[in-house]
């Protein structure tokens, strides 16, 4: 016990030391032997969040030798079907952790640990928190293989890097100089907005896209604009590395109005809690309809993101009747300090007879700072607090089972509460019900559904129309590598193929001469696979059982015989 508190004490001392002193230059070193080269960066915007560490190419394979960044040990492991698939996290003795993800599998000696835990807990899904004793690793020590596991859309290796507060930061800030960047950051467009009542861009109200004039020097200018009101700005912009083709994230952009800063993002460090709020700093909007993301250069309200600095008048331009011409001028740099500029002249234009903009006014209004219910026939609808950015009116329509609650270009930072009242249904179909979202082209997605009594529930994050559905049909196994009663003496794995066409994968269970097997499920391809170098498997005759559940129960049950000399 004693042992246990002096260590604590140790690495917290550790924390609060390196907490207050200069990031570590080359105190970490790269993960792969091979050249570094990136198909992601930190900080870009991504889906509902920002990347949070850098994506290290493995030449399209799997299967290099990933190595602890330093010295340390390993104190988490997590293995999850989605999300970082198979990831080891590396706590150093300065406080910093080395996070390592989308592995194919672990160095051996990580492995059998994790094996032993799996087969313990009869789950391929775990997560385990090794003791500052047990797994120490060297700098440079072979700690896993690259992979394509969990959510990644290719192989690579994910890395990061994070503070003693587990806030992920920059990992050029620690040096990583052999990548090489010498190329400007690419504007792709430049948008406008007009912020007040009376704001107006070139004689519109609406976003607007200014025409982008390339100078010699490969900065840009526009033309002119005419604008009256509270204005801002807003660019769509990557950066390409060297050696590489892949668009990443821009690493600062700062604003000035008259030479004078007014605001400045840099991707330094963020906090995962905060990371939603991209829906905030983005247009929301056009990323819905366009997929492509806008980085708004001003602040709105509700927008508490740490990656603003020097932010002046919310970022905004204010052009009064009297006002002299002005100039406004958006720097794009990445980390190496390439920047690439947009000069933008100002000139006052007040016009009296604008058109404003009309706001549909409905009989559901919610507002940000408080809760909302709303509820008609067998639905209900709870919005809680904060789960909008502002105040709106909502397009509810409810048309008996099914729901179409506004329009999903509106964000949602938290999840709302949708109910279904199915009381009319019997017990034994009430159990085969699930929602659904449903497309605007009639496809239908499962969302997580709960039951209780004679109400069925979901949180969803983002609005759009969900229908109540049943699902009466079992899920699919299918041998992908072997047939019923064949030999297979010379194979490494055995391979299944399971799906199911309307709620998906709940769980799935196998044994052989009944016990537990541990089969690895790849959701990407629907693939169950077991490994015979687990050792498990002793006997030369052999019945397989495979058990698959699907997210309302419905059961189907696969077994076959197989050979096997050993």
């Amino acid at each position: 016990m004693q042992l246990k508190f002096l260590i604590f004490t140790l690495l917290f001392c550790n924390h609060l030391t390196y907490a207050q002193d200069e990031i570590p230059r080359n105190y970490f070193e790269s993960p792969l032997e091979i050249p570094l080269l990136l198909s992601g960066t930190f900080g870009e915007l991504r889906s509902n969040h920002f990347h949070a560490g850098m994506d290290i190419k493995t030449n399209g394979v799997t299967g290099l030798a990933v190595s602890a960044s330093a010295k340390g040990y390993v104190g988490r492991i997590k293995i999850q079907h989605g999300g970082y698939g198979k990831a080891l996290y590396v706590y150093h003795p300065n406080g910093y952790q080395s996070v390592y993800a989308h592995l194919d599998n672990f160095s051996p000696k990580i492995e059998a640990l994790v094996r032993k835990a799996q087969y313990k807990k009869e789950s391929y899904e775990i997560e385990l928190f090794p003791s500052a004793l047990e797994l120490k690793v060297k700098q440079g020590e072979v700690i896993g293989y690259s992979g394509n596991s969990g959510s990644s859309g290719g192989p690579h290796l994910h890395f990061e890097i994070r503070d003693f507060k587990s806030k992920p930061m920059n990992p050029f800030l620690f040096g990583f100089d052999e990548v090489k960047d010498s190329r400007k950051p690419q504007i792709f467009a430049l948008h406008a907005y007009s912020l007040g009542p009376d704001s107006h861009v070139n004689g519109s109200t609406d976003r607007l896209q200014l025409k982008l004039i390339q100078r010699q020097d490969g900065n840009y200018r526009t033309e002119p604009i005419k604008a009256f009101g509270t204005i801002g700005f807003g660019i769509d912009a990557y950066d390409i590395l060297d050696l590489t083709y892949n668009k990443n994230g821009v690493y600062s952009v700062v604003t000035k109005l008259n030479g004078k800063p007014v605001f400045e993002t840099t991707f330094d460090k963020f906090s995962f809690y905060e990371s939603r709020y991209i829906n905030r700093l983005i247009d929301f909007e056009y990323y819905a309809t366009e997929k492509r993301r806008i980085q708004k250069l001003f602040l709105e309200p509700n927008n508490p993101l740490s990656l603003y600095k020097d932010v002046y008048n919310n970022g905004t331009v204010t052009i009064q009747k009297d006002n002299l011409d002005q100039s406004f001028e958006i720097l794009v740099s990445d980390f190496m300090g390439n920047t690439r500029s947009i000069l933008i002249p100002l000139t006052t234009d007040f016009d009296e007879n604008l058109i404003q903009k009309e706001i549909k006014e409905t009989e559901y209004f919610a507002k940000a700072n408080s809760a909302s219910v709303f509820e008609e026939g067998k639905i209900d609808i709870y919005i809680p607090k904060n789960a909008l950015y502002e105040d709106i009116f909502l397009d509810i329509d409810i048309e008996g089972l099914s729901v179409k609650l506004h329009e999903p270009t509106t964000p949602l930072h938290k999840s709302m509460t949708i109910g279904f009242d199915v009381s009319q249904y019997s017990l034994e179909d009430q159990d085969k019900l699930y929602i659904a979202s449903v497309t605007s082209w009639g496809s239908k997605y499962y969302v997580s559904t709960y039951k209780k009594k004679d109400r069925l529930t979901t949180k969803v994050n983002e609005f759009g129309t969900y229908q109540l559905f049943e699902d009466n049909k079992a899920p699919t196994i299918t041998p992908k590598n072997f047939r019923d009663k064949q030999w297979v003496s010379n194979f490494r794995f055995l391979k299944l193929e399971i799906d199911d066409e309307d709620t998906g994968i709940e769980s799935y269970r196998a044994t052989v001469n009944g016990e537990f097997i541990l089969m690895e499920y790849d959701y990407k391809t629907k693939t169950l696979t077991y490994d015979f170098n687990d050792g498990k498997i002793s006997d030369t005759k052999n019945e397989l059982k495979v058990v698959v559940t699907d997210k309302v129960g419905n059961t189907a049950i696969f077994e076959a015989e197989f050979l096997r000399k050993n």
